[in-house]
């Protein structure tokens, strides 16, 4: 095993794909959560830390040579929560003179009618990606100082095993396997992208050990676009139910976010499904690789971690 130490930093469906990666290239990973418990192998040293408090981060990045970013957050507090949560990763890579790799979306390219490239301007729309923005900001500048070496890896919307809060999660590939209609946000017919998590964890690791990627953004590549429809076709089959479609109206969203945080913070996304969403990752294709997955062998692999009943 590798004597360089990969450090990453959360343990969700990403994070999970990551470390299974890293052990699978024969590299010590130790896994950090604010429980310090986590679903991975047993050789994984896993350890309890608050990221947002930098001299936790510090103590938990210490001995690291990579620094993965793989944390999320319900919907809720972004503009608070996330800020202190990006300053402890930066603070903990820096410490341990490390290279740090965040794990980020397309929310900073903001609603756009053109396919999303890693040179669009940051925006400034809404809560959310505008604090996307700022996350951008933050670890560009810690890069630009020479504080870190820092990149990011920003994934369109994604599946894949263990995934739930998603698109492509537990209120569509969920409730199907449950024999119910899929519900959906939006317009189903319109292209996506959609990005596997496995596909996520192998880009993650390209960037980490190029010495020429750090002080940019690199988008993931993707299988190429379907449309919700045509994709959770794909899940009805590979169960062998009937697809129903239930779209949510924004009136829903807007009745159900009296009572629910995360709900109503959806609504400034909406922009994503009422148009078409393409994110471009041919700057990663040409530095790098672009042999996505294929959809049909992604829903394969993914349909399985469902609950039928």
């Amino acid at each position: 095993m590798s004597d360089d130490l990969s450090v990453v930093l959360g343990a969700g469906p990403v994070g999970q794909a990551l470390t299974e990666r890293l052990i699978d290239d024969g590299r010590a990973v130790r896994v950090v959560t604010r429980s310090g418990k986590a679903n991975v192998a047993n050789e994984v040293e896993v350890v309890a830390g608050d990221i947002a408090d930098p001299n936790a981060a510090e103590r938990a990045c210490a001995g690291a040579s990579v620094v993965y970013g793989c944390v999320g957050l319900d919907y809720a507090g972004w503009q608070e929560k996330w800020p202190p949560m990006m300053e402890g990763m930066l603070s903990g890579a820096a410490s341990a003179g490390a290279r740090f790799v965040f794990m980020d979306n397309c929310y900073m390219y903001g609603p756009v009618d053109v396919a999303m490239t890693e040179d669009l301007p940051l925006t400034d729309y809404g809560r959310k990606p505008a604090t996307r923005s700022k996350l951008t900001e933050m670890w560009q500048a810690a890069h630009a100082a020479g504080r870190v070496e820092a990149a990011s890896v920003r994934a369109s919307d994604f599946y894949g095993p263990r995934v739930s809060a998603s698109a492509l999660g537990d209120i569509s590939i969920g409730r199907i396997a449950k024999g119910r209609s899929a519900q959906v946000l939006g317009d189903p017919d319109l292209p996506h992208s959609f990005t596997y998590v496995p596909d996520i964890a192998r880009a993650l690791i390209s960037v980490a050990d190029a010495d020429d990627a750090f002080g940019q953004a690199w988008n993931v590549p993707n299988a190429p676009d379907r449309t919700l429809r045509d994709i959770l076709t794909l899940v009805a089959a590979d169960l062998g139910r009937e697809l129903s479609i239930q779209a949510m109206p924004k009136w829903m969203l807007s009745a159900v976010g009296v009572f629910n945080t995360n709900v109503r913070e959806l609504k400034e996304m909406l922009y994503q499904w009422e148009r078409p969403f393409h994110v471009d990752s041919s700057k990663f294709a040409a530095r790098f690789w672009s042999d996505a997955t294929p959809f049909e062998d992604g829903i394969a692999a993914t349909v399985p971690s469902y609950p039928t009943s």
